[in-house]
């Protein structure tokens, strides 16, 4: 099947716009100095992120009830937040996560 030109255009634009949207930030911060009210705000980012991400995961919704308690992730999230806790690495954190989910689910937990 051959792209046609609209097709291949807006592929083009898409990355383009995409790839600018990523790289851009980082250009203009090299360039210019944030206030530190801004810098100690977006120290929070990562924070935020990471807590919507386990937090999405440990609960399961039911539309009109409460939300129950994913027993798979909720047993693997423990592992790894002592990791957390302990090494401070988020490399360290992921792996043992995945080996702690790998577990579980061997083991038919999940």
């Amino acid at each position: 099947m051959a792209l046609t030109g609209y097709v291949f255009w807006t592929i083009i634009g898409c990355g383009l716009v995409t790839w600018l949207s990523r790289v851009l930030p980082f250009i203009l911060v090299k360039q210019f100095e944030l206030p530190r009210w801004l810098i100690e705000f977006l120290s929070f980012v990562p924070v935020a992120i990471m807590t919507a991400l386990v937090v999405e995961n440990l609960f399961v919704a039911h539309p009109g009830h409460l939300p129950s308690l994913n027993i798979g992730n909720a047993l693997a999230t423990l592992p790894a937040l002592i990791t957390a806790i302990i090494t401070k690495s988020l490399l360290a954190i992921v792996v043992v996560g995945i080996a702690a989910m790998a577990f579980i689910r061997a083991m038919g937990w999940a």
